[in-house]
């Protein structure tokens, strides 16, 4: 890794594609200073390439049903169920509390309380 001796930013990799053999350059994206590399750069930058189907993640029906979130004592406003799944959300400024929600573990219904 060299960096720019003028503006201290780190040198990119540039190939010279109008050569008629491949000549490398460092280049700095700030300030356009470029030193000769030569023949073969140090560090060649490979990408990264995944296919549509390994960011695609499948949560199974077996995965669906565990539950890690804690569990508390609320009663729930649509059956009356006294256990629910609870977690906290910052939905309004950093400042103020955060919403606590609940999910009653019978019926699913979500429901909130503000602090």
């Amino acid at each position: 890794m060299e960096f720019c001796p003028n503006c201290g930013m780190r040198l990119v990799s540039s190939r010279d594609k109008k050569a008629k053999k491949p000549v490398f350059h460092l280049v700095c994206p700030k300030c356009d200073y470029t030193k000769h590399a030569g023949d073969k750069p140090s560090v060649v930058p490979k990408p990264i390439e995944r296919s549509p189907q390994e960011s695609i993640a499948v949560i199974g029906k077996e995965e669906q049903k565990l539950r890690t979130l804690p569990t508390v004592r609320v009663e729930c406003p649509k059956c009356g169920n006294h256990t629910a799944s609870a977690w906290q959300v910052q939905t309004r400024g950093t400042d103020e509390s955060s919403t606590q929600f609940f999910r009653c573990t019978k019926c699913n219904y979500t429901f909130r309380e503000y602090s």
